[in-house]
């Protein structure tokens, strides 16, 4: 019997209006602004309607360090919101926009699998309601006024070997990292070096994602820091008269996305920031609408836990006061035999030495989500070839460090198999043991809150960084940005800056090589290792394979 890809269960979904889904969670009609009969956008009216309403229970899904064999964490965060629901919980769940970038280039669409999807699927891969597109416009206007103001006087004496912003467009496409502009003579402005990053890596897809109300919005993108004089004095986005204009383009994309599971529930997409290089975590508006109209609502964070949880932790709960309430680490077997020295064509092989092995992974994000004062669970991804034996030894390690690790099987089952699942999330929540604390707290150095994530949760014996960088960081103390958290810029397959290293390396060296004021969004970012704002595309694109078949349907895409 053949197995039914993503894209085939997805259209085999049986949708109900939006209309109706948001019924479900109280919202009317006519605070659905339709985007068709399936996707809606949330009005500003009704959002600020629900001020009053206490708070449901926040859940964060992160995972195990990733790897080439899948975790699945965008799957487990709607199964278990699937499967709160089937227990009869008045749940929703929270996650990203995918990037067309990763789609067209080596990951794909982003949606969930199996029988744990959102949907309409193709629609939410492919342009969505146009969220990213302004995003990626706004940004692109602040780059032309920048541009603009220096071909017509450069009033403001912006020096242009000290412009820090570039251009975005939403593609994996390496020949625009470095690029020369206004080449053509002097009715083109004046040359200088520039170049392009993902939209994702903008810091307006930051700023969009940390934003409280549209005033906060404009007031965070006119701190937006463009350049510097040569005296070396910031000039920000506002002195340009930018903001309000940015601010005009994204008044529709701040507003949340609702769309619906396969199996009709409720879910908020909105937002996507990358999660090696900014925050990683979709948007306050969605996460803070999702809490007033659910009882429980479980969002994701990006990549392993050691970036994507440290972030949302760290950066989002501290800037929009949110206490999580429980934390799920979403594992694979297949995953911790990578971490256990397996190759990947060997996974299908039993082997519990290596998922035993792997499990050091495992226990390292276990013990890291402790230090923020959340109860955290396991979920293990279930795939059909693992033993049971594998399955024990993943227990086992979760025991030994007082948590529960629940096998999940909603890629296959839907929310049947999360059921065990949720009633544990429901438990560990409703028990109110979680005593959720930042990593560090706003006062200490920046270098030091560096120092503390490198050492405490990558479990690094030093941290370096060259005399010019420790100098720009002591420069914004001095400036009044010394209370920034700071957002690590660190390869994802690795606790360590080399990707190669699995498992739980420590006693490895962490070099701040760059570091990159966010002043609108209000972090610092730390960049280390081999990290670029502007991907590649593979020597084999996802995008070759995609193609509408002679229905006109997409083919390829997931």
């Amino acid at each position: 019997m053949s197995v039914k890809s993503d894209i085939e269960i997805a259209r085999e979904a049986k949708m109900r209006p939006i209309t109706e889904i948001g019924a479900k969670l109280d919202i009317p009609e006519s605070a659905l602004l339709q985007y068709g009969p399936s996707k809606a956008k949330v009005s500003y009216d009704f959002i600020e309607s629900l001020s009053d309403r206490p708070d449901g229970k926040l859940i964060l899904v992160t995972a195990v360090t990733p790897t080439p064999a899948g975790e699945g964490k965008t799957t487990t965060t709607v199964g278990l919101g699937d499967g709160l629901n089937k227990i009869g919980k008045r749940a929703t769940i929270c996650i990203r926009e995918p990037s067309l970038g990763p789609c067209f280039g080596m990951k794909g669409g982003a949606a969930g699998g199996g029988y744990a999807q959102v949907v309409p699927m193709e629609d939410i891969n492919l342009h969505f309601t146009g969220d990213f597109h302004a995003i990626g416009i706004a940004h692109n206007l602040l780059s032309a006024m920048v541009d603009n103001h220096i071909h017509w006087g450069n009033a403001l004496g912006i020096d242009c070997r000290r412009i820090a912003w570039r251009r975005v467009v939403d593609m994996n496409d390496r020949s625009l990292r470095s690029i020369v502009n206004s080449l053509g003579g002097i009715g083109n402005g004046f040359p200088r070096q520039d170049g392009f990053d993902i939209t994702v890596a903008s810091e307006v897809m930051a700023i969009f994602c940390l934003a409280t109300s549209l005033d906060d919005l404009t007031k965070r993108i006119g701190n937006i820091v463009v350049g510097y004089t040569r005296e070396r004095e910031a000039i920000r986005a506002n002195q340009l008269k930018a903001h309000e204009a940015m601010a005009v383009l994204l008044k529709d994309a701040l507003m949340p996305n609702l769309v619906q599971t396969l199996e009709n529930n409720p879910a908020f997409i909105h937002g996507g920031p990358f999660a090696n290089i900014a925050h990683g975590c979709n948007s306050v508006m969605a996460t803070k609408t999702a809490l007033k109209l659910a009882d429980y609502v479980v969002t994701e964070a990006g990549f392993g836990a050691d970036l994507g949880a440290e972030k949302f932790f760290d950066i989002k709960c501290r800037k929009a006061g949110f206490s999580p309430s429980a934390t799920v680490i979403v594992a694979t077997v297949r995953a911790l035999k990578m971490h256990g020295g397996v190759a990947k064509g060997e996974l299908g092989n039993e082997n519990v030495a290596a998922v035993k092995a792997g499990c050091t992974n495992l226990a390292r994000h276990l013990e890291n989500i402790k230090k923020f004062g959340v109860q955290p669970v396991v979920a293990i991804n279930q795939f059909i070839t693992d033993s049971d034996a594998e399955l024990a030894a993943v227990r086992d390690t979760a025991e030994g460090l007082g948590a529960k690790a629940i096998v999940a099987s909603h890629w296959a089952n839907g929310s049947a198999g999360t059921e065990e699942l949720a009633r544990h999330v429901v438990e560990i929540t409703d028990r109110g043991q979680s005593n959720f604390e930042p990593l560090y707290s706003d006062e200490i150095s920046l270098f030091g809150k560096v120092e503390t994530i490198c050492k405490e949760l990558y479990r690094a014996s030093e941290v370096t960084a060259p005399t010019n960088v420790r100098n720009q960081l002591k420069r914004w103390e001095q400036e009044g940005y010394g209370h920034f958290p700071v957002c690590m810029a660190k390869t994802q397959y690795s606790f360590s800056t080399d990707p190669n290293l699995k498992g739980a390396p420590d006693d490895h060296v962490i070099n701040v090589r760059e570091v990159r004021l966010s002043a609108g969004a209000e972090f610092i970012v730390a960049v280390t290792g081999d990290i670029m704002t502007m991907p590649g595309l593979p020597r084999v694109p996802a995008a070759e394979a995609i193609r509408l078949d002679e229905d006109g349907l997409v083919q390829g895409l997931f």
